[in-house]
C-alpha cells in the first residue's frame, strides 16, 4: 500500500531527516517551545458527548447491563434500532465558537492547545477523504479540527491532535453482539449492518467472553494497521500538527494498559515508526527544524525515546531527565452530568508538582454537545486566569531545580487515581529560571513563616513574594525563614522568588 508523503518542492531545508527506525527516532529532542509552555488545554469532544454520559459511551451502549446501555435503551431506543451511527447524526455543535473558547483558554494560562482528531468510536472530527463518518459530512457539518487550529493560531498557540484510532478495531467489537436476556435477547446490534461495515469495522475476530474487557488494545490485523497509517498520514498532511498524541503505546507494539512485553521487535512498531517519522519530517519541511512532539504511553525508555512520554491521569515520583507529559481532565473524559469536577486548587497543585519534575500538563475542559462549556468550567477557567496573572513567571520557561521539592507529602501515584493532596506547611516545590529559584508554598497560610531547608549552601540575597514584592527574610543555621503577610496575593498556591 502506498504511503502519503507530500512535501512541497524545495521545502526540505532540514536540520535533520528522520528514518522510520528506532535508531533514527531516538535521536529526537523535545523542542524548546514545548519545554517552555508547561500547560495546555484539550478539547476531548465528539459524538460521544451527545448523551452527556461520559467516556466510552460508544462502546458501553452495546454492553447490556451497563448504566450507559440502560440509559441508551430508555432514551434513544435499543441499539439494534438506534445505534451509534444514529447518535452521530444528533451531534450538531450548533453553538461552537472556537475563537471565544480559545480566548478563555489563553487567559486561563494555556500555551498550547490540543483537539481530538478521532476517538475509539471511529468518528473523525475533520474533513477526511478516507472515512465518510466525519464532522464535515455528518452531524455538525463543520471541520472541527480545522476551526480549532485557526483559533489556536490567532493566539500563537502550538496546535496538536489526538488519535485514539489505534485501539478502535478490537475496542468496538461489542457492536457486533446482542442482548443475552430480555425482550431483545438474540437480536443483533446495528454493528452487524452491512451498510455501515466500513464504520463499525469487520472485526469479528476479536470476540471476547467478557465484553467489559477491551482486549487486545492493539489488533494484529494487518489491513487495519495499514488503514491506521493512512489516516495518520492524512491528519499530518491536512493539519501539520505540532503535537500528535496516541492513546496507548507506540502502535502496534504488544501492549495492554501497562502490561509490557519483554524485548522489542522493531517490525511490531513499523506503522507507528512511519507515522512518527512523517510527523517530524513534515515539521522540518515546514519550519526548517523539528518543532513537533509525539506523545505515547509506553514507559520503557527504548520506546518513549522516539518522542515524549505521556502518563494519563498520573504523575512521576521525581525529576525525569527528559521532558514528560501528563494528560488529565476537569471531570470525566467526555461531558458527563453525573461526574464531579476537580476544583481550581487541585488543578494548580497538580500543575506545580508536574513542572517541578520536568513535566507539562494537558487539561481537558469539557464541552457540552452544542460546543459550549458549563458554568463550573467557566469558574475553573476564571480562577486559573487569576492565578496565572500573579504566578505565570514561575511557570513558563522554567526548568527543574536540583531538587523538585522539600517536605514529606507526595502526590498519589497509582494508576488513574488523582486524589486531592493534603499538603503540609513544610511542603514546597521548586523550579528555576534566569538565576532565580521559585518556591511554591504548597501548604502555607497567610501570616505564617515559610521555613525552607534546601538553601543551606546557597547565598540568598533577596526574596520576593510574587504579586506583592520584597518580603522580610533571614537565614540562620542553614535555614531560610520568610515572613509572609497577613493577606496573600492568590487564593491558591503562592510563590516565592529567591535569588
Amino acid at each position: 500500500m502506498s504511503e502519503i508523503r507530500y512535501y512541497p518542492k524545495g521545502s526540505m531545508q532540514m536540520s535533520q531527516h528522520f528514518e522510520a527506525t528506532f535508531d533514527s527516532l531516538r535521536t529526537y529532542k523535545a523542542p524548546e517551545w514545548f519545554r517552555d509552555a508547561k500547560f495546555g488545554i484539550w478539547s476531548h469532544w465528539g459524538p460521544q458527548s451527545v448523551a452527556m454520559f461520559g467516556d466510552w459511551y460508544a462502546r458501553n451502549m452495546y454492553i447490556q447491563g451497563t448504566p450507559q446501555y440502560e440509559y441508551h435503551v430508555r432514551h434513544y431506543g435499543h441499539p439494534s434500532k438506534f445505534g451509534y451511527k444514529d447518535l452521530c447524526q444528533l451531534w450538531k455543535a450548533e453553538n461552537f465558537d472556537p475563537d471565544a473558547l480559545m480566548a478563555k483558554y489563553y487567559k486561563a494560562g494555556a500555551r498550547y492547545f490540543v483537539a481530538q482528531a478521532m476517538h475509539h468510536d471511529h468518528f473523525f472530527n475533520y474533513d477526511s477523504d478516507i472515512n465518510r463518518m466525519n464532522s464535515v459530512k455528518v452531524g455538525p457539518h463543520k471541520d472541527i479540527a480545522g476551526l480549532w487550529k485557526a483559533a489556536a493560531q490567532k493566539y500563537g498557540l502550538p496546535f496538536g491532535l489526538t488519535e485514539h484510532l489505534g485501539a478502535s478495531f478490537s475496542w468496538w467489537r461489542v457492536n457486533k453482539g446482542c442482548d443475552s436476556y430480555g425482550p431483545y435477547a438474540g437480536v443483533p446490534y446495528d454493528g452487524n449492518d452491512p451498510a455501515y461495515r466500513d464504520f463499525y469495522f469487520d472485526n469479528y475476530e476479536h470476540g471476547t467472553k467478557d465484553p467489559q474487557q477491551a482486549a487486545p488494545w492493539y489488533t494484529d490485523n494487518p489491513a487495519y494497521r495499514d488503514y491506521w497509517l493512512r489516516v495518520m498520514d492524512e491528519v499530518i498532511e491536512k493539519y501539520q500538527p505540532d503535537i500528535l498524541y496516541s492513546d496507548g503505546a507506540l502502535p502496534f507494539g504488544p501492549h495492554w494498559h501497562g502490561q509490557q512485553a519483554q524485548g522489542i521487535n522493531e517490525a511490531d512498531y513499523e506503522k507507528g515508526l512511519k507515522a512518527v517519522a512523517h510527523l517530524y519530517n513534515r515539521s522540518i519541511a515546514d519550519h526548517g527544524e523539528n518543532r513537533a512532539v509525539y506523545l505515547q504511553k509506553d514507559r520503557r525508555p527504548e520506546i518513549f525515546g522516539v518522542g515524549v512520554l505521556d502518563i494519563e491521569k498520573s504523575q512521576l515520583p521525581g525529576i525525569m531527565p527528559e521532558p514528560w507529559h501528563t494528560d488529565t481532565c476537569i471531570g470525566n473524559w467526555f461531558y458527563d452530568v453525573h461526574y464531579p469536577y476537580k476544583q481550581p486548587d487541585q488543578i494548580v497543585e497538580m500543575l506545580i508538582d508536574i513542572i517541578s519534575k520536568n513535566g507539562c500538563m494537558l487539561l481537558n475542559v469539557l464541552q457540552r454537545p452544542d460546543g459550549t462549556i458549563d458554568e463550573d468550567a467557566e469558574y475553573i477557567l476564571a480562577e486559573l486566569a487569576k492565578w496565572f496573572e500573579v504566578c505565570s513567571e514561575a511557570v513558563y520557561g522554567t526548568r527543574p531545580w536540583r531538587v523538585f521539592g522539600e517536605g514529606d507529602t507526595r502526590v498519589t501515584i497509582d494508576g488513574f487515581r488523582e486524589e486531592k493532596t493534603a499538603w503540609a506547611r513544610s511542603d514546597f516545590r521548586f523550579v528555576q529560571k534566569d538565576g532565580a529559584v521559585y518556591a511554591f508554598m504548597m501548604g502555607i497560610k497567610p501570616g505564617e513563616t515559610a521555613v525552607l531547608r534546601s538553601f543551606a549552601n546557597d547565598d540568598v540575597h533577596s526574596v520576593e513574594l510574587l504579586g506583592v514584592g520584597q518580603v522580610p527574610f533571614h537565614k540562620e543555621f542553614g535555614v531560610l525563614s520568610v515572613q509572609l503577610p497577613e493577606k496573600l496575593p492568590t487564593n491558591y498556591t503562592n510563590v516565592l522568588k529567591i535569588r
